[in-house]
């Protein structure tokens, strides 16, 4: 749903890999672009993350992190997108207090307002606006294809809502709104992305033919290292807030004790030694590369240091490292969620900001759809 950006406050520690900066060919100039002043026009990053839930270390190493990282290289964008939480049962009494706590620890990890606007999705309409009018053109046989719709569709039972189907469309939705040339995805996300390429695609052969495009494709920005966090619990699943157990995952706001128990009753097993890459020991593999993750080391490095120690004896230094590494975070988290002023603050400048730009978009799909203007 995609950072050298804004979600997560410059965090001390020393960070993993960076993303990589090639930039894909500008594809030609859209006709909400045009309008747009010169300085607009640097590549655009999208990203954002549901609220439900606590944010983990998962999201933070595979997403967040590199969002910090895109703020000084790209025109990017951050939203909370409380409208695709609710495409699966939620807690109402929960969700907007999950939305402002998702907010805060963006600031937290180094996300600059100043630099990059902090939204939530639903304080701007042409989210759920443009996702009707693209709804309204999209083969239903192209929702049908997505892979994880068939996968929750199961966990969900007979009473799945029609948004759990739909969402693909928002996030289209969401991606085209703002123009982004690249979008932050994991590889579980790479599906949708196509999606949204075929309903730009599909939209200018429609309604276009004749006119500037609406829409830019956008192209997929891949973490290749540490992208994915597994489970503390199932090496071999990703790391993720719906699960039930709360072992099988680190919360960015659990205390230290509470990491160092997690980390201490996580699945192992009983091979000697420490390795990467080994089909017979993923649980070895993840560990190792949260290690890698919050410390910075190569892996040579890592493997001289910790290769020969036992499991019992390489856990209490991976939660070490971890609780060293959120320490700065938890910090900065605790000092935005109590200055409630500051946070309603960032929200409304960068909804007032994203609202600006997806305005922009939705006149000119709707225009290009035939719609009469507003009077």
């Amino acid at each position: 749903m995609p950072r050298r950006s804004a979600l997560m406050l410059a965090v001390a520690a020393r960070c993993g890999a960076l993303v990589p900066r090639a930039r894909p060919l500008r594809p030609l100039t859209t006709l909400a672009e045009s309008a747009a002043p010169a300085e607009e026009r640097r590549e655009r990053v999208l990203s954002g993350v549901q609220p439900t839930g606590t944010l983990h270390l998962g999201n933070y190493l595979g997403a967040i992190r590199q969002w910090v990282q895109f703020q000084d290289d790209y025109d990017s964008f951050f939203c909370v997108v409380d409208l695709h939480a609710i495409t699966a049962p939620h807690n109402p009494k929960l969700l907007q207090q999950e939305t402002l706590d998702a907010a805060a620890l963006y600031i937290a990890a180094g996300i600059d307002p100043e630099k990059s606007p902090i939204f939530v999705q639903s304080h701007v309409t042409a989210h759920a606006e443009l996702c009707w009018l693209l709804n309204c053109m999209t083969p239903i046989n192209w929702l049908e294809r997505m892979i994880q719709y068939k996968e929750k569709k199961q966990k969900q039972g007979e009473n799945v809502g029609v948004g759990l189907f739909d969402y693909p469309v928002l996030m289209a939705a969401d991606i085209l709104l703002y123009q982004a040339g690249l979008v932050p995805v994991g590889e579980d996300q790479r599906q949708h992305l196509e999606l949204t390429r075929d309903i730009a695609r599909r939209f200018h052969d429609l309604y276009c033919k004749r006119k500037k495009r609406v829409f830019r494709e956008p192209k997929a920005l891949i973490v290749k290292e540490g992208a994915r966090v597994m489970s503390l619990t199932d090496g071999r699943a990703k790391m993720s807030k719906s699960a039930e157990l709360d072992n099988s995952r680190i919360n960015l706001n659990d205390d230290p004790a509470t990491i160092a128990r997690k980390i201490k009753k996580c699945k192992s097993d009983e091979f000697t030694g420490l390795e990467w890459d080994n089909p017979d020991r993923p649980e070895a593999t993840n560990l190792l590369n949260i290690y890698q993750a919050v410390t910075g080391m190569e892996r040579d490095a890592i493997l001289a240091e910790v290769g020969d120690l036992s499991w019992g004896g390489f856990k209490p230094r991976l939660a070490d490292a971890v609780v060293a590494h959120l320490e700065p975070i938890q910090l900065k988290y605790a000092e935005v969620k109590e200055d409630k002023a500051y946070l309603s603050g960032v929200l409304k400048s960068g909804a007032e900001r994203a609202d600006e730009t997806a305005t922009r978009t939705l006149d000119a799909a709707k225009a290009a759809m035939g719609f009469a203007p507003r009077f």
